[in-house]
């Protein structure tokens, strides 16, 4: 049996970054990550234009205050506020920490980290790098993975929770190589497993986001909350669902129907103009 002090699931941005911070905390803790990809194949990968944080490299009058409207506003004001206020307060704190981490990020002249507009924003916050930002983000979380000796299980395929006294105490999961069926034990267990957009036939999610940890979640007992908020990205190659980056709106990049119409199209779908 194997048996670790954490065990994440999921080798996407969310559970790399986790597993990276845990580390940093308590380095004695043994630390795993259970990815059913290798996690440089993770569904982040994909996420292209860039992350947002006031850094105020290019636009001196952005504030947090315009980060935390923008994205409340949005959300058609159904995002929780408070924790808005949290992500656009210490968005930039991030950024600085990724960048120390090793993420090359795009760079003004002057050597600064470059930003430019995006969909949505009232200014100018998105730092990126190139049109791989999820990439070059994940490449350098991984490599950190290795520096604090994280453990990685790539292309492991965990089935179940194991709860006993309605305690979560480790996992069931299977090699997908030889079909090696392991328990592992934990005393904590985190999920970042991703979304579920391949239940839907036409999605710029990658085939690996099934929803998995929210079956085996449901599954367990135990609650899951604003399942109807299923990312689309409103940009894409239909039918294939290959996405086209936000960036594409921050400069200046509109949709239009078949009318020439900019208001939002239901079918056919959109042409760029």
């Amino acid at each position: 049996m194997i048996e670790h002090d954490v065990i994440i699931v999921g080798g996407g941005l969310a559970g790399t970054r986790a597993a990276v911070e845990i580390a940093k905390i308590d380095p004695r803790l043994s630390i795993a990550v259970v990815a059913k990809t290798h996690p440089i194949r993770s569904h982040s990968v994909a996420a292209q234009g860039g992350i947002a944080a006031t850094l105020k490299n290019v636009d001196d009058a952005d504030t947090w205050e315009a980060h935390a409207f923008d994205t409340v506003k949005g959300s058609d004001y159904l995002s929780d506020q408070d924790a808005v206020e949290i992500l656009t307060r210490e968005a930039p704190d991030v950024v600085i920490d990724l960048e120390h981490m090793g993420v090359l990020f795009s760079r003004l002249l002057d050597g600064r980290i470059a930003q430019r507009a995006f969909g949505g924003h009232s200014h100018k916050r998105t730092c990126y790098a190139a049109d791989k930002t999820g990439h070059a983000i994940l490449h350098e979380l991984v490599a950190n993975l290795r520096r604090y000796g994280v453990q990685i299980y790539d292309e492991w395929y965990v089935t179940r929770l194991i709860l006993e006294e309605d305690e979560v105490k480790g996992v069931v999961m299977y090699h997908l190589l030889d079909g090696r069926v392991e328990v592992v034990r934990a005393k904590a267990v985190m999920f970042a497993t991703g979304g579920y957009g391949r239940v839907y036939n036409t999605t710029s999610n990658d085939f690996a986001s099934t929803g998995d940890g929210l079956a085996m979640t449901a599954i367990a007992g135990l609650p899951l909350e604003d399942m109807e908020f299923v990312q689309f990205h409103p940009t894409g190659l239909y039918p294939v669902g290959v996405l086209i980056s936000e960036a594409v709106r921050g400069e200046g990049a509109y949709l239009i129907n078949v009318e020439g119409d900019r208001s939002w199209p239901t079918m056919p779908p959109a042409k760029w103009s």
